[in-house]
């Protein structure tokens, strides 16, 4: 099973991605005659934040159906994935928002390509799920689903690396890195875990019957809700990567 994206979902219940993405603007620095490439644009809302500043953007993503989003702000968006994305030198500054995780096919080589497709000098600013990212999240994912003799690695893989993984990758790839801060970030889900892994879990819940959705859900609540819950209601532990690297 793979990830599938509802822009409808997306922008109703994931909303604080986005938001919670825009201090990459400021590492970013967009200006007016800057050429960027935004990788895994999503529905184009941080995007669009770019194409204000006066920028030019081309954004990819791997989904049809977010690129069409994207495309409907009037955003210049294509459907492609970033392993096979062709840019060779076009463009100043790479960015990316909560994707590189999702791109677990060949890391190293999604790296290349970003790299391939700046001008020498050309910076990268991204911000992507680090080692530990939805630590209790996966853990009661993968304990229900065993029960169900399914294999979370296969239905919902993620690539959250270490710092200094990360970094040697970005060196791998041609990139001196410059900053680059692995940090907590607590962030409530105001519809509750089930909602969010409606939206960030399809191809997990695609595995399953219509009529075990609902138990399967309330396991992974129940499971969770001793790590993810406080007065507030619940949160999830993401632990976050930020970096800004430089084309060599």
């Amino acid at each position: 099973m793979t990830q599938t994206w509802n822009p409808v979902d997306y922008q109703e219940k994931g909303s604080f991605v986005p938001a919670l993405g825009e201090p990459l603007l400021d590492l970013l620095a967009p200006v007016a005659g800057m050429r960027v490439l935004d990788v895994g644009c999503g529905d184009g809302a941080l995007t669009w934040k770019i194409v204000e500043k006066g920028a030019t953007v081309v954004g990819i993503d791997a989904s049809e159906e977010m690129a069409r989003a994207a495309r409907a702000r009037g955003i210049d968006a294509v459907c492609v994935s970033a392993c096979d994305m062709a840019f060779d030198g076009e463009f100043d500054a790479a960015f990316s928002n909560a994707a590189l995780h999702w791109m677990t096919e060949d890391p190293a080589k999604v790296l290349r390509n970003i790299a391939k497709a700046l001008k020498p000098g050309g910076r990268f600013v991204a911000e992507m799920g680090g080692e530990g990212n939805i630590l209790r999240i996966r853990e009661a994912e993968r304990a229900a689903l065993q029960k169900r003799q399914l294999d979370l690695d296969v239905l919902a893989p993620k690539f959250f690396p270490s710092a200094g993984q990360y970094k040697g990758m970005l060196e791998a790839a041609g990139f001196a890195v410059s900053q680059m801060t692995l940090f907590n970030r607590k962030t409530r889900l105001p519809d509750g875990l089930s909602g969010w892994l409606k939206v960030f879990s399809t191809g997990v819940l695609s595995a399953l019957s219509e009529d075990d959705l609902p138990v399967f859900l309330q396991e992974v609540e129940a499971l969770a809700r001793p790590y993810l819950t406080d007065e507030q209601g619940w949160f999830a532990d993401y632990v976050r990567l930020r970096f800004v690297a430089v084309k060599q």
